[in-house]
């Protein structure tokens, strides 16, 4: 029933009774009755009984001169309702009749004076709109009709990409709980998703181009097409994943950000949204992140030997600082997490600011940051800093009054851990310099700096061979310095190094795998593993930080007193059957 004013209600009243719709003495007993019961009089009607709800919505017609259906017995083509997607319908109440020979698109509306509503409608549909009345009883009926049907949706894009359409409704399922609706679109969302969080992809790319929708998914750090859908689902699909992360409908101009969380299989998927502006139409990355999937262990993360104890050391100190950098998705906030879960004790007060909370932990007492809200990583800080902490953990330091903060917290007793997008671990204390925090005050706060990246693992099904002379040279060239020399030094150096069973430098060649291909693990992989480089700040570090040396100086320093670049590392979990050679120069190959 739409809300009306009193005395609009009053008119419809008297509509009623000069029609010899509703008896006038029942009608002034239960008026007194809502008046008691500070009801509305038509709502009082109905609820009595002495009308119903549609006759109450044709007569509210009648008196707002305003056309009338009504659609409680009525069947809707499919191909009508795909004029508004139904999440849209059920939030205006809105549903689509036809289109007229005038080009305008007739919809019934339970509140035909929400003109806000309707140029809202008439710039979603592309169309001019056409409003006409209906009972909140009649809408709902229509609403139903909508079917869990995503054939149709190519029936009314287009025909010519009927196949492509079908090979989606074949992996379509209703697992995806929290979002699983009755509308195609819906169901075309909920397929990619479930797609997506079955393939372990860690992003999704919704892409669109002059006549067709791409769909592509990042799976073990590598995108690659899944599916294609006709150009006539973007809007629809797009306006979908904007309703679920509570962004702006109608903002096609600007980028806008946004999550939400779904759950497949019985398992609690968080999405990060980006939508942004493009030449045709608006792209969506959606990166996904399953909580249940990953491991808190530094360890079982693929850090160990030196870089581990090195580590190890730095988070053991009560106070400075410990960074980890690389690109995004390199796994830097899971390593940090993880080294937060491995010093967590009742005894300590730990508290982070992140953006956003990726994983809950117990004992942790983490800070989402809102921007809109003034709540920033600069801000955020300044609050912690009052909240007696031991540990602080920043999502990320951004620019240099984060930076500047984030120092201060560590020279007054706080151990703090953060990340930076830099190349190296090295080009950490580069990148403080630049953000304007003094070299001493670098020097005399941070205690270790990790460098990381994440390669595919080779799958369970693999095959073993022996490496070809070119990747023996490029095996001795990387791991000269680092390879035992002999059978004698095999055991102490594999213990040393977290890699049992290192093989003896030579020249003969080396014991390779690579996996075996099939539906499941593309390219023969399966899983990701990460590729460390950590560096003690020691005395000797310090002194180059003081001198502004570059980040190549401090790495050859830090090389000669043992630390294992990423390229080695990538190279040493090729020899110990991790990954290939192939895949450690994808991602590490400029970092000698």
């Amino acid at each position: 029933m739409a809300l009306l004013t009193r005395e609009m209600q009053e008119r419809v009243v008297t509509v009623l009774i000069d029609e010899g719709l509703v008896d006038a003495d029942a009608v002034t007993k239960v008026r007194t009755m809502a008046t008691m019961s500070k009801q509305p009089i038509l709502a009082a009607l109905v609820s009595n009984k002495l009308t119903s709800d549609e006759t109450i919505s044709h007569a509210t017609a009648t008196v707002m001169k305003v056309p009338y259906v009504n659609l409680k017995n009525v069947r809707m083509e499919q191909e009508t309702l795909l004029n508004i997607p139904q999440d849209v319908a059920e939030r205006s109440m809105a549903v689509p009749l036809c289109v007229g020979q005038d080009g305008r698109l007739a919809v019934a509306m339970l509140d035909v004076t929400n003109v806000q509503a309707t140029d809202y409608l008439a710039t979603l549909v592309k169309k001019p709109i056409r409003t006409v009345m209906a009972s909140e009883e009649g809408i709902r009926a229509v609403l139903i009709q909508y079917r869990n049907d995503f054939s149709s949706v190519t029936k009314a894009a287009k025909t010519s990409e009927q196949e492509q359409a079908q090979k989606l409704e074949k992996t379509q399922s209703a697992n995806v709980k929290t979002i699983t609706q009755d509308s195609p679109i819906s169901k075309a969302l909920t397929t990619i998703l479930d797609f997506a969080a079955k393939s372990k992809a860690s992003d999704i790319h919704i892409e669109p181009l002059e006549n067709s929708l791409v769909i592509r998914c990042r799976i073990d750090g590598v995108l690659r097409q899944v599916m294609e859908l006709p150009k006539a689902i973007e809007p629809a699909l797009v306006s979908r994943i904007k309703i679920l992360s509570n962004l702006k409908i109608d903002e096609h101009r600007i980028p806008q950000d946004g999550q939400f969380t779904v759950m497949v299989d019985d398992k609690e998927i968080d999405l990060r949204i980006a939508i942004s502006p493009v030449v045709w139409g608006e792209q969506v990355v959606i990166r996904l992140l399953d909580k249940s999937g990953t491991t808190m262990e530094v360890e079982k993360m693929g850090m160990t030997g030196r870089a581990l104890r090195t580590v190890m050391k730095g988070v053991s100190e009560p106070n400075g600082m410990i960074l980890t950098s690389g690109p995004t998705g390199s796994g830097k906030s899971t390593t940090l997490y993880a080294l937060v879960k491995k010093i967590k004790s009742e005894a300590i007060n730990i508290v982070t600011l992140e953006d956003p909370v990726e994983y809950k932990m117990d004992g942790v007492n983490q800070i989402q940051v809102n921007v809109d809200a003034g709540l920033t990583f600069a801000s955020g800080l300044r609050s912690i800093l009052r909240q007696d902490p031991d540990v602080v953990m920043v999502g990320e330091i951004r620019d240099s009054e984060t930076a500047n903060l984030a120092v201060q917290a560590a020279l007054t007793g706080h151990l703090v851990f953060s990340t930076l997008h830099t190349n190296s671990a090295a080009g950490i204390m580069p990148r403080l310099l630049d953000m304007g925090i003094e070299p001493f005050l670098i020097a005399s706060t941070l205690n270790t700096v990790i460098g990381q990246r994440l390669v595919r693992r080779i799958a369970e099904k693999r095959e073993v061979y022996k490496s070809s002379e070119m990747e023996t040279r490029e095996i001795n060239e990387v791991l000269g310095d680092v390879l035992p020399k002999n059978q004698a030094e095999v055991a102490s150096l594999s213990e040393d190094l977290g890699y049992p069973g290192l093989p003896v430098l030579n020249s003969s060649g080396y014991s390779l795998a690579k996996g075996i291909e099939s539906k499941d693990t593309p390219g023969g992989f399966s899983g990701r593993a990460g590729l460390y480089e950590t560096i003690d700040v020691d005395e000797d570090i310090q002194k180059l930080i003081v001198a502004r040396a570059t980040a190549g100086d401090i790495m050859k320093v830090a090389r000669a007193k043992g630390a294992i670049t990423m390229r080695q590392d990538g190279i040493l979990k090729a020899l110990s059957g991790i990954t290939t050679i192939k895949e450690v120069n994808r991602v590490a190959s400029d970092l000698a």
